[in-house]
């Protein structure tokens, strides 16, 4: 068997454009392309940690998984506060400094070589903290930022440049609405704060997907997502949405417009979406609602493991082979120029302690 170090080698040099990728989690089967890093030091794993990166290292903190019986069972939801930092893709995991309290549910950015930890929640409330993560090799130090204007999880958000933008979410744990809010924070500002800007004209949305591109393509994009509205006994439902938005930071066509709807509904799936050269942005997984009143402990399927490609100069969605894994409430990272997804969701009430990695670039040029 090859080494780490070859795997990951030519998962970076070949290129196997357009090939299909395999459906088997078992690493012996699938393209080279995708590799396992090493698992969370966790045997349930965690869905919607915060992750990213810092002093060169992939930091995941945080979480929420049910480490007794399965919700259907009677089981229990518990929140974390822990931390894990893995210095090098053939490194290990190693216990890191916990986080301020248990959080779950919010979003993470990479900027300026710190972790921006946003919003989320546990069970009882959601918050309005937002905190910088810096892993100096000893210790993961947390230094507080502004709050958010509301408490605010279940969103998605990405940094344009050094500007954070965050859409969408819901206020607190029982709400049946979600919020219609599109927030910016300039990291570059000598005094950073948050700005309430123009919100998407759609449908208010949680667990909705981000993207950015960058430079002369500045904009922030939103795929997807789900909308809440009260049922009869006042409990939510989901609308799953496949609707897809641009928001252009800057020139004469600054603010939203709409885009191709997508293929398919990818609620919670992988975010922000990696970005593949300056003008694609892939979306992994997530759900797309057709197994909603499934039971899950005998029939959930799982997450469709396509891999959908939004070409920002055509305006067009194209499907670029499928991904080994099915996942959904669980971040993307840019680390050693590949992609990495940690945790998540593979169906409902079943997170996994698995750490995927890919090359963007080799899907799609």
């Amino acid at each position: 068997m090859r080494s780490r170090a070859v795997i990951l080698s030519t998962l970076i040099a070949i290129p196997t454009l357009g090939l299909p990728l395999a459906r088997s989690e078992t690493p012996a089967t699938k393209p080279a392309r995708w590799e396992q890093l090493p698992s969370i030091r966790d045997r349930e794993g965690f869905a919607s940690p915060f992750a990213g990166v810092s002093g060169g290292a992939l930091v995941v903190a945080g979480g929420a998984n049910f480490p007794g019986k399965r919700p259907w069972e009677g089981g229990v939801k518990k929140w974390y506060d822990s931390a894990f930092v893995l210095d090098s893709p053939l490194g290990s995991w190693k216990a890191a400094d916990p986080l301020p309290r248990p959080t779950a549910y919010g979003v993470a950015v990479s900027i300026d070589d710190a972790v921006i930890c946003i919003g989320g929640g546990d069970a009882t409330r959601h918050f309005c903290a937002v905190y910088r993560l810096t892993w100096d090799g000893t210790h993961l130090k947390s230094t507080p930022l502004p709050d958010l204007p509301r408490p605010c999880a279940f969103m998605c958000g990405a940094a344009v440049n050094r500007t954070i933008y965050i859409a969408g979410g819901i206020e607190k744990p029982d709400a049946t609405s979600c919020l219609n809010t599109f927030w910016s924070m300039d990291l570059a500002a000598a005094r950073p704060e948050w700005r309430e800007l123009a919100p998407c004209p759609g449908p208010e949305r949680m667990l909705a997907v981000a993207g950015a591109t960058p430079g002369a393509n500045a904009a922030f994009y939103l795929f997807s997502g789900a909308k809440l509205t009260p049922d009869a006994d006042g409990k939510p439902v989901r609308e799953y949405l496949r609707d897809a938005w641009r928001y252009t930071v800057d020139g004469k066509d600054k603010g939203w417009k709409r885009l191709r709807d997508m293929p398919r509904p990818a609620v919670a799936a992988p975010s922000p979406a990696p970005r593949s050269g300056t003008t694609h942005l892939l979306v992994i997984s997530g759900d797309d609602g057709n197994h909603v009143g499934f039971k899950p402990e005998t029939q959930h399927p799982g997450f469709p493991r396509d891999v959908l490609e939004y070409d920002a100069a055509t305006d067009k969605w194209d499907q670029a082979g499928e991904a080994p894994f099915s996942r959904g409430t669980v971040p993307a990272v840019q680390w050693h120029d590949m992609t990495v997804v940690p945790n998540g969701e593979v169906r409902p009430g079943y997170r996994t302690p698995q750490v995927w990695a890919f090359s963007a670039s080799l899907i799609r040029g």
